[in-house]
């Protein structure tokens, strides 16, 4: 069992840092936006190319960790993935900022498969579900991503030395607790796979892991903008949009395992989307600040478990290699997490941000109606 904690706590590690560095660079897109003079719009237009980015990684590192192992490519991506945040402050230019945030999701996409394919090994080595526990590192690490950049703007600091202060200090520590022994499963992939796109009821996993991510997305890229310029509070007080939407996730995760075991996947997952459809309801109708942090929140406890459900299921298909389901399915789910920011701003262009956050409802009632998918597979 020490080695399974152990196992755990470094699996946690990465999550921590994945979130936290999305965190980071989610408290700061106002200071960014604001330093370009960028448009709703615009920011949308950019926020496309990182979509694009962790789209185009997926299958690519699908295949990397089946044939290498996902310890080894978690680790690697993991410094690359922090000095690609890095590359994110130094943007002068909305060419510049696009560039960059191509090569930011695409790093944040390929730690995501990778990540997850070694969370589902400690899982199936637990013989429990632990899937939602990693999850809430993840979030935990979004949340405290979101505090750094409120602490940055208090002291008034710049979005460079914010990044390398909190993403270096993150990226060390993640690494010096994920060092343990472990050995990953290699399987050889389809070669002839190019894209790693799913199949069978993949497809509806994934389509179920696309609506959840696309309501993460939207509220990571979009509420602090949203609390600023649709309730007009101060930015500092915009930054903790984010930070309470991670922590409600944070506290669903960390007993998801158990709720989980108790109820089943699936409905779990039905009472999920339902809590994120009156969740948005929230943020869309508040006429203050206080109603939308309140929405966010139940955002939050909707979203919480349906990313876990969705690779957990793909991790235990009988027919196709770990990493590749996972890929597959990321395809569809964290590119839902990319695209929908990007959607958000096109949409906010065209109608109002709060219009645009009105698309996410729908989306909600849709992970009810496909909750059935997550069932796991005999």
């Amino acid at each position: 069992m020490i080695g399974l904690v152990s196992a755990w706590r470094a699996v946690a590690a990465m999550f921590i840092l994945n979130g936290a560095l999305f965190g980071i660079w989610a408290s700061r897109i106002p200071a960014v936006r604001d330093r370009l003079g960028l448009s709703h719009e615009e920011l949308g237009y950019g926020l496309l190319f990182m979509a694009a980015g962790a789209v185009c990684s997926f299958p690519v590192t699908g295949r990397l960790t089946d044939r290498f192992g996902a310890v080894t490519v978690t680790r690697v991506i993991a410094v690359l993935y922090t000095a690609s945040l890095i590359l994110l402050a130094a943007a002068d230019s909305f060419a510049m900022l696009a560039a960059f945030l191509f090569i930011f999701g695409a790093f944040h996409g390929s730690m995501d498969v990778a990540m997850n394919a070694w969370a589902a090994e400690v899982e199936q080595a637990y013989a429990k579900p632990v899937m939602s526990s990693f999850h809430a590192m993840w979030s935990l690490g979004a949340g405290l991503g979101a505090l750094s950049g409120y602490g940055a703007v208090q002291l008034q600091l710049d979005v460079l030395p914010h990044f390398l202060l909190a993403g270096g200090a993150t990226v060390a520590l993640a690494l010096a607790l994920s060092w343990v022994r472990w050995t990953s499963r290699r399987v050889q992939s389809d070669a002839n796979a190019i894209f790693a796109l799913p199949s069978g009821v993949l497809v509806l996993v994934g389509l179920t892991a696309m609506c959840g991510a696309l309501g993460e997305g939207a509220v990571a890229d979009w509420s602090a903008i949203f609390l600023r310029d649709v309730t007009g509070v101060a930015e500092s007080v915009a930054a903790l949009g984010y930070a309470v939407f991670s922590v409600s996730m944070v506290a669903v995760r960390l007993l998801g395992g158990l709720v989980i075991a108790r109820f089943g996947p699936v409905p779990v997952a039905r009472v999920s989307g339902a809590c994120a459809a009156v969740g948005v309801f929230l943020v869309v109708s508040a006429g203050g600040a206080i109603g939308a942090l309140a929405g966010f929140a139940m955002m939050g406890v909707g979203y919480a478990v349906i990313m876990p459900l969705a690779f957990s299921r793909a991790a235990n298909d009988p027919h196709v290699p770990p990493g590749q389901a996972i890929a597959s399915v990321a395809t569809l789910g964290y590119g839902g997490l990319l695209i929908g920011p990007p959607l958000i701003g096109l949409l906010a262009g065209i109608l109002s941000l709060r219009l645009a956050f009105a698309v996410l409802l729908p989306l909600a009632v849709v992970i009810v109606v496909l909750a059935g998918a997550l069932r796991r597979a005999d």
